[in-house]
């Protein structure tokens, strides 16, 4: 039986109009790092600089983060997240999973202060990218990987 789940390299999105975050994990180690921040103008991505790095990083599957409010409801950027995702797809052919993401961006600013390497003014889009990244590969993932054994059990 084929493998239905992506393994390997995933390539993950902290999606926002100015700016969109990048970062690239494993799922053997459920880890990531961050990779890039992609420019954005009106709402429009770069895609040259997108398009170089899946050809850098060759992923089998992209992480959409979606931006949601507290209460689990959707807010503005919820929607264009989605069509950001979907456009991904369609470009490069990959699978997209979506994950809900709150605070992402305020969890990346507080661990570059623990670590204190964070300069006045500097972008931290990438690193709420990782997070994400990391939360889709730490739930998500292994949901996956057990539905597949389940599936294929039944069958």
């Amino acid at each position: 039986m084929a493998k239905i789940t992506p393994e390997g390299v995933m390539i993950g999105f902290d999606f926002g109009l100015k700016r969109i975050g990048v970062a690239i994990g494993q799922t053997l180690t459920q880890t990531a790092t961050p990779e890039a921040i992609v420019n954005s103008r009106d709402g429009v991505p770069d895609w040259e600089h997108i398009t170089l790095l899946f050809e850098q990083w060759q992923p089998n599957a992209i992480i959409v983060g979606l931006p949601m409010r507290l209460d689990g409801s959707e807010q503005a950027l919820t929607q264009p997240a989605r069509k950001f995702g979907q456009r991904l797809s369609g470009r490069y052919h990959r699978p997209v999973y979506f994950i809900e993401e709150q605070l992402s961006s305020i969890e990346a600013e507080n661990r570059q202060k623990q670590q204190k390497s964070r300069q006045k003014n500097q972008k931290i889009d990438d690193h709420a990218a990782q997070i994400i990244l990391e939360n889709w590969l730490q739930t998500q993932w292994p949901e996956l990987i057990a539905n597949q054994a389940n599936n294929a059990e039944l069958k």
